[in-house]
C-alpha cells in the first residue's frame, strides 16, 4: 500500500524524492502507528463497556451500536482519524 502511494505520488508529479525507499518506510510506520492507536482505542472502548455490561444487558442496549458510538466520541476527542 505505501509503495503503491509513493509510485502514484511521484508519476503524478505531487512529489519530489531523493530516496523512494524511506519514503515507503516511513509511510508503512505511520500505517502502523495509525493501527496501533485504534487497537489501542478499541481495547479502552472494550474495558468502558465491560463497566457497564449489567446496565447493557439491563436495558436491551446493543453493544456494537454503543461500541460504535463510544469509540467514534473517543476518536474525535483525540483527533484520531478512524
Amino acid at each position: 500500500m505505501a509503495s503503491v502511494i509513493v509510485r502514484n505520488l511521484i508519476r503524478d508529479e505531487k512529489i519530489l524524492v531523493d530516496d523512494k525507499n524511506r519514503l515507503v518506510d516511513e509511510i508503512i510506520n505511520l500505517i502502523q502507528e495509525e493501527f496501533l492507536k485504534e487497537d489501542q482505542l478499541d481495547q479502552e472502548v472494550r474495558e468502558i463497556l465491560s463497566k457497564h455490561m449489567e446496565k447493557i444487558r439491563r436495558e436491551n442496549i446493543e453493544y456494537q451500536t454503543m461500541f460504535r458510538m463510544i469509540k467514534n466520541k473517543l476518536a474525535k476527542e483525540r483527533n484520531i482519524v478512524l
